[in-house]
Parts: structure tokens; C-alpha cells; sequence
């Protein structure tokens, strides 16, 4: 345990900003599981909305310095190749077959 004042100062804050953090992890976490369960579903219009709002709390993390601007990058890239896709699967596979 820390003993002098600014040693326990920083002790608060960093369970303060921890928590905050896994409060924005989680909220990423939870916007990328919606926006994968519209895509199975097979409802391109919801999917669309969910990938605008998962991007947008990506954004707000990487903000907050909570995630890298990489990894931000990196699943709204994914997610919106799987919308893409979902919306381009009927005219892809009549081109295969």
C-alpha cells in the first residue's frame, strides 16, 4: 500500500481510471456483438446503424486514450467489410453460380 500523499493520490486515480476504461472497453466489446448479431440476423439496414454507432464509440475510446487508434481502425474496418458483404450476398452468389 502506498505511504506518502502523492503515492496514494495516484492509488485513486488509478482505480478511477481503470474503471473507466473497462467501461469503455466493455462498451466497444458490446457495440461490435450488435452489430455481429444484426449481420447474422441478416437486417442490412439495422447492421448499417449498429456499425455507425460501434464506429463512433471506437472513436470516443480511442479519445480517451482507452484503445489505440489502430485497433479502432482495425474493427471498424472488419465490421463494415461483414455489413458490406451482407448487403452484396444475394448478387455475389448468383455471379458464382
Amino acid at each position: 500500500m502506498p505511504h506518502s500523499a502523492s503515492a496514494k493520490k495516484r492509488h485513486r486515480q488509478n482505480l478511477r481510471d481503470r474503471e473507466r476504461n473497462r467501461q469503455a472497453k466493455s462498451g466497444v466489446k458490446t457495440a461490435i456483438k450488435r452489430v455481429l448479431e444484426a449481420v447474422s440476423a441478416g437486417d442490412a439496414k439495422l447492421a448499417g446503424e449498429r456499425l455507425h454507432g460501434a464506429a463512433r464509440t471506437a472513436d470516443r475510446a480511442v479519445a480517451k486514450g482507452t484503445i489505440h487508434r489502430n485497433r479502432a481502425a482495425r474493427i471498424k474496418s472488419r465490421l463494415s467489410a461483414r455489413v458490406r458483404g451482407l448487403s452484396a450476398k444475394p448478387a455475389g452468389k448468383a455471379a458464382k453460380a
